[in-house]
């Protein structure tokens, strides 16, 4: 039995679509009593000390690091305190919210955050207008910018961000930057999109701050000429979606690059990197780290450092350290960021899906108990690191592993979307199992471009998994090669979820057609990756649905 699995969110219906913007309710404030002018003050007033506090705490890099090294739990409160302030605030300040606390609560006012009804796309972006979920319903200022997210799980939908929040969000970039990749000569060499996505100008022009900056975009000859051009007497850093930076390092491999004469760094996001890609990538980076966003929210809600990267390690090889802090049948394996819940503060739900608010008052449309749709839990560093301790070899190798990124700010690990499953024989096949699957160990690897999963339905009406490879731009491999490679990329997914699935081990065991897993090797840009986010290498999208071409 096979199927693709869709998550509901809240009361919302899946089939649902978001209305035409000139569909969108578009609530005005109105005028406000005498009790809600003085409680907006207040509320005000209070919102923008926390936010000045918080902005004075990271006005320089240096100084935005000496927080993170030093957050203490009591700080926890005051951020959940902020978070409630934000949402009552914007229940008098923000026409959209006003109106939508009214539709899901009639007069029922919230006393604490948990009352205060949980934000989506659909039932909040997709309903509203982009003024009417301002600040006071006025959209039009200067500085304002407008981002548009990549469109990768359906229409694409608009993001705008006021000044002081684009500096606020500069500000903790270059901080993070300059703790995880120190160097007296940085460099960086910005391979996001620069089109009209978050990501890649916010990326740039952060980066500024601390840098010398190309933004090339996702282009490999310009990136490989800039390396060549400029030599190897700075430290760079290339960010740039996971794919993305496998197919610079094939790239630079096939022409003979001369990468030990060279110090180059990765920074990552857009989406979960595994284990196997990092350690394929680190065959030629010094390092490469990831971060967590989302064009919903914000860039840089999270982010990796030494002890996050070999704490997910661990976890993947010490079953004790796993169960205290994943639980007992937790199988999957998620990334792990720092994050700062004075600035984000996140929450989840009984549903074990992340809700985040951004506390800061400076965010032109307030994001409050946003559910982007990622299942995650979160624990205090200083629980982690107590359980840790509790093992001397274990602790002795984590205090290696932190070196001098040493942060003590709460820990976010993230197992990514559910929407991106296929159960098969009673065990969920995640994308992130698949390319551990594709590249550990593979001598193969080099001439995989991207993969997606896909169904594909039998003569007796079984269906079985598909993973559908689609090569390298230039590789050229005959007949018997690509069965060489399929053989592989297949034994090494079969013998992956065998060993981090009882559920799908269990099945091998009990049912030997369970092992009837596909692949299909593609040429560049044929088969399903023809149609896939319209021909775009820069961001995969790993679920097919329906039978591949």
């Amino acid at each position: 039995m096979v199927a693709i699995t869709e998550r509901r969110t809240g009361q919302e219906t899946p089939s649902a679509s978001a209305p035409e913007p000139w569909q969108r309710t578009a609530p005005r404030l109105g005028p406000l009593t005498p009790r809600e002018r003085w409680r907006r003050a207040r509320l005000q007033a209070y919102s923008w000390l926390l936010t000045g506090v918080y902005r004075g705490a990271s006005i320089h890099p240096a100084v935005w690091r000496f927080v993170a090294r030093c957050y203490h739990p009591a700080f926890d409160r005051l951020a959940a305190r902020h978070a409630r302030v934000a949402c009552e605030f914007a229940a008098v300040d923000v026409p959209a919210y006003r109106d939508f606390l009214r539709r899901r609560l009639g007069g029922t006012r919230p006393r604490r955050l948990a009352d205060f009804p949980e934000m989506t796309k659909l039932g909040y972006v997709g309903v509203y207008d982009e003024a009417s979920r301002c600040q006071e319903g006025r959209l039009h200022r200067a500085g304002v910018v407008v981002d548009e997210s990549s469109g990768s799980t359906g229409r694409p939908y608009n993001w705008v961000r006021g000044p002081r929040e684009l500096k606020g969000i500069y500000r903790n970039a270059a901080g993070y930057i300059q703790l995880v990749f120190p160097g007296d000569r940085l460099f960086v060499i910005n391979g996001y999109s620069m089109g009209a996505w978050a990501t890649g100008t916010t990326t740039g022009t952060a980066m500024a701050r601390i840098a010398m900056v190309k933004n090339t975009g996702p282009d490999l000859e310009k990136i490989v000429d800039t390396l060549r051009h400029f030599g190897p007497g700075y430290d760079y850093v290339i960010t740039a979606y996971p794919p993305f930076l496998k197919h610079l390092q094939d790239r630079l491999d096939a022409i003979g690059f001369p990468w030990e004469r060279y110090r180059i760094r990765g920074m990552v996001g857009g989406e979960a990197m595994t284990e196997a890609l990092r350690a394929y990538l680190e065959r030629r980076f010094e390092e490469v780290r990831s971060a967590y966003g989302a064009s919903d929210l914000t860039i840089g809600m999270g982010a990796e450092t030494g002890f996050t990267v070999w704490l997910r390690r661990r976890l993947a090889t010490d079953a004790g350290l796993r169960r205290e802090l994943l639980g007992e049948d937790e199988q999957r394996l998620p990334m792990i960021f720092h994050y700062n819940p004075l600035e984000t503060y996140l929450e989840v739900n009984e549903r074990g899906e992340l809700l985040c608010t951004i506390n800061s008052k400076t965010c032109l449309q307030p994001k409050l108990r946003y559910n982007v749709g990622d299942e995650a839990l979160l624990h205090s560093y200083a629980k982690v690191k107590e359980i840790v301790r509790r093992d001397p070899e274990r602790w002795a190798e984590c205090r290696r592993a932190m070196a001098g990124e040493r942060m003590s700010l709460p820990l976010l690990f993230l197992f990514g979307r559910a929407d991106s499953t296929v159960s098969y024989m009673g065990a969920n096949l995640y994308p992130q199992d698949v390319e551990y699957g594709l590249y550990e160990g593979n001598p193969y690897a080099a001439h995989i471009a991207r993969f997606c999963m896909s169904l594909e339905e039998q003569p007796d009406l079984e269906a079985r998994p598909v993973v559908n490879i689609e090569l390298r731009d230039g590789a050229r491999l005959d007949e018997p090669a690509v069965r060489l490679l399929a053989d592989t990329c297949r034994r090494g997914v079969l013998d992956h979820l065998a060993s981090v699935s009882r559920d799908f081990a269990a099945s091998l065991k009990e049912d030997p057609s369970a092992g009837d897993l596909r692949v299909r090797v593609h040429a560049a840009g044929e088969g399903p990756f023809a149609a896939l986010a319209g021909g775009s290498r820069i961001k995969n999208t790993y679920l097919v649905k329906g039978r591949a071409a």
